[in-house]
């Protein structure tokens, strides 16, 4: 399993120098994914299976050394690097928890992806959320990266998610993939 997460806009300094990306990363979605209290195991699982696309460093693995920085991705420039690092990983099953804006940067293949969409229900209409996507889409790795289960197919994913959040699972169409609809609570 792959899980892709975007970069966010809160950053520790990194006055020391390079730190871990993970250490980094700062925004809403890494501190509901909370890596400093995860166990030594899910944070094997984490290194395995999340990447994290950058504006400025591409494809990172969480424990890539990277410095703080205020950049915005050039899809043009980072397409063609991101591309290199995921070509392996077009038949595994991707997690995709990125923004449209970092979606755009490399498209993974329909059929093997859930992509993860946010949203809550105010006075019984179902209302797409911004900022809590964020953390739902945090909530949501962390949940798979400390779950028993081997995530192998989209139903796994929605099986291990349906246990926190009320979720929906529609099958993919077209060129859209898989989407795991959340109602953040």
């Amino acid at each position: 399993m792959l899980i892709l997460l975007p970069p966010s806009e809160g950053k520790n300094p990194t006055p020391n120098g390079a730190q871990p990306a993970i250490a980094v990363y700062s925004g809403v979605l890494y501190k509901a994914l909370d890596y400093p209290t995860l166990s030594p195991s899910a944070k094997a699982r984490c290194e395995k299976s999340v990447v994290i696309i950058s504006a400025k460093y591409g494809a990172l693995a969480p424990s890539d050394r990277i410095e703080f920085y205020k950049e915005k991705i050039n899809n043009v420039v980072m397409r063609p690097v991101v591309e290199k690092k995921l070509a392996g990983y077009k038949k595994d099953l991707i997690v995709d928890c990125r923004s449209s804006t970092y979606q755009a940067v490399w498209s993974a293949p329909c059929d093997v992806t859930v992509a993860i969409r946010a949203s809550t229900v105010v006075d019984g209409e179902r209302k797409v959320i911004t900022h809590m996507s964020k953390k739902t889409r945090g909530e949501v790795a962390r949940a798979l990266l400390t779950s028993r289960s081997i995530t192998k197919t989209p139903e796994d994913i929605y099986a291990i998610v349906s246990e926190k959040y009320p979720c929906a699972l529609t099958p993919p169409t077209g060129d859209q993939p898989w989407v795991l609809e959340v109602i953040a609570v």
